[in-house]
């Protein structure tokens, strides 16, 4: 992957003390998966930069100063990926950038653009890469990643999903990633303005699924490898379009083991892995400030102005 991260033995260190891995640093399996997982405990997905008419830098000692060094800060999609992209390479992993298509609540997959990153790894001495992406703004997303295989249903971290492929006009396979419907329960922001969740796939239908309830679809993607410089346009369109909705309303989530916290515009939304919801409003900007500060760990900006 070209010129995509260039990430010295002291960012590797600050980066695994951020997201308190004390694991082996080599490039198999479980240190992808530790890492991965580790990774999405500790730094939060948030858009405060587009909500400021600011688009987020991913030039590599950018984001080691934000996500890393900084200590109280997210990001989103973007960086957070490009953020992983590079720590796995120093760990010496393979890493292709992927561009995927949201389709949280979408009817038809063309509705939606090409606009969120995911990464295939490739671990040495394994024929299996793995999707990869710690930067999925949506309660469905991967806690660790998954091999790229069809119709086998993955547990991890308390979710479930799988792959499955989809039939579409391009020359390359065409795979979706769903998550089961406990997994996706509430709707998540996507990277081109959508409605809410779809009604899902019967889980039960595909080779690999167990149990009752259904699948739903969070993106698409082919493997056409994509560069950095493709994201570098992707991500100021995606920060500076008026329709975009991490332009226009604080967008912020982080997942625990025992809840996953997703702040939207002022609704404040608790899931847990029973699937109980909780939803109350935020009122004002201290109030906001303070829900930022203390449930999501995140120091915001002077300047910023959360709720609409």
């Amino acid at each position: 992957m070209p010129e995509t991260t260039a990430f010295g033995p002291d960012d590797l260190d600050s980066y695994l003390r951020r997201i308190g891995w004390e694991g082996e640093r080599r490039a198999d399996a479980a240190t992808l998966r530790g890492v991965h997982l580790a990774h999405g405990r500790a730094i939060p997905f948030e858009n405060l930069d587009p909500l400021r008419g600011t688009v987020p830098s991913l030039v590599p000692a950018d984001l080691i100063a934000k996500l890393v060094r900084g200590g109280r800060r997210g990001g989103y999609c973007y960086e957070h990926n490009m953020l992983l992209a590079g720590v796995l390479e120093a760990l010496g992993f393979g890493v292709t950038l992927l561009a995927a298509r949201v389709v949280v609540g979408a009817q038809r997959y063309e509705e939606r653009p090409r606009t969120h990153m995911a990464l295939l790894v490739e671990v040495p001495g394994d024929p299996r890469p793995y999707l990869a992406d710690v930067g999925f703004g949506a309660p469905g997303a991967l806690l660790e990643p998954v091999p790229l295989i069809a119709d086998v249903e993955f547990h991890h971290a308390g979710r479930r999903h799988r792959l499955v492929h989809a039939p579409h006009r391009g020359p390359l396979e065409l795979w979706v990633l769903q998550a089961h419907a406990a997994a996706a329960g509430a709707s998540g922001a996507s990277e081109e303005p959508g409605g809410p969740v779809g009604s899902g796939e019967p889980v039960g239908s595909g080779s690999g699924a167990s149990g009752g309830g259904v699948w739903q679809a969070q993106y698409v993607f082919t493997l056409e490898p994509f560069e950095r410089l493709d994201f570098e346009v992707i991500n100021w369109h995606i920060a500076t379009n008026p329709r975009s909705p991490f332009s226009g309303r604080a967008y912020v989530q982080h997942s625990t083991p025992d809840r996953h916290l997703l702040l939207n515009g002022a609704l404040l939304t608790e899931t847990h892995p029973d699937g109980t919801v909780k939803r109350r409003e935020l009122t004002d900007e201290a109030e906001a400030r303070r829900v930022l500060d203390e449930e999501f760990g995140i120091a915001v900006p002077d300047g910023t102005r959360l709720l609409p």
